[in-house]
């Protein structure tokens, strides 16, 4: 899952946009707000948010030109939900899977540390 820090002056919109770009050398159209997840310290020196986007459906064309940023990422691969719970860290398979769990219902999942929020 691409990620990284949003810059000044950058929307967390135009960073996942620039982020995914940069990771896997693609540009796509970043669909609507999947997941919201306040993080707290601990991982991070402070506290931050987490915003999870809908990225659509890549086509096969895209998927052959991934080219990964070595810099950060050492592999990728498409991934179910019990095979996301092995590779990510717990809090981001957490995110990951209630992403997937709101996608098609077209809901906007609040996260606190993963978990889902009241």
């Amino acid at each position: 899952m691409p990620g990284g820090v949003v810059e000044a002056n950058e929307s967390p919109l135009a960073a996942t946009a620039r982020e995914i770009e940069e990771e896997l050398g693609l540009t796509v159209p970043i669909g609507r707000s999947l997941a919201v997840d306040w993080v707290p310290p601990g991982l991070y020196p402070s506290d931050g948010v987490m915003f999870v986007y809908d990225g659509g459906m890549l086509s096969a064309d895209q998927t052959a030109a991934i080219t990964l940023q070595a810099e950060e990422l050492r592999s990728w691969a498409w991934c179910n939900e019990a095979e996301v719970a092995k590779r990510l860290p717990e809090v981001l398979a957490r995110r990951v899977a209630a992403a997937c769990r709101v996608r098609n219902a077209g809901a906007l999942a609040y996260l606190e540390d993963g978990f889902g929020a009241a």
